[in-house]
């Protein structure tokens, strides 16, 4: 497998993933991923606005969810074989870090400097609400637990694809 083939499809994926990021957040009246704001933004935010089931059961969260799962494996797939993926375990390992990498890039720097600090991503009634914003221990726990659970699902798809497309 190329590794600067592995680097290069690393930077456009967190590329892409920005951009989706940064779309949904032009969507903040709609609150589309309100699902994963912390609780307290989410409680003060329900206070002006309709109340939506946020839970991990509610049909909204499971067809995001299930969306990304797919559209991840599609994306992951294609790393995978372009970095010259031969076998389950290779095509497993590509998409399970790649999926590694975005979790950390999406905790790390989009929640932890960008979504604690840019106001686009504030949802109305809750602009003031700093401290909220800024809880990095909230956004960790999502990236290790469901996140690398998460993680499982698409990389064990993309090897199982590799199998048999290669």
């Amino acid at each position: 497998m190329s590794i600067p083939v592995l680097i290069v499809e690393a930077l456009i994926f967190a590329a892409l993933f920005t951009t989706a990021v940064f779309s949904g957040a032009k969507k903040k009246e709609t609150a589309a991923g309100i699902h994963n704001y912390p609780p307290d933004i989410q409680e003060e935010y329900f206070k002006t606005h309709p109340r939506q089931d946020v839970s991990y059961k509610s049909k909204k969260v499971i067809f995001t969810k299930s969306f990304g799962v797919l559209l991840f494996t599609v994306i992951l797939t294609a790393c995978a074989y372009l970095a010259g993926a031969k076998t389950f375990w290779q095509g497993f390992a590509v998409a399970f870090g790649l999926m590694v990498w975005i979790g950390a890039y999406d905790t790390f720097f989009l929640d932890w400097v960008l979504f604690a600090n840019m106001k686009c991503f504030r949802l109305p009634g809750t602009e003031r609400m700093d401290r909220a914003y800024h809880q990095k221990w909230f956004h960790l726990k999502g990236m290790l637990f469901p996140g690398i659970v998460f993680a499982l699902i698409p990389a064990a798809l993309v090897g199982w694809i590799i199998t048999l497309i290669v």
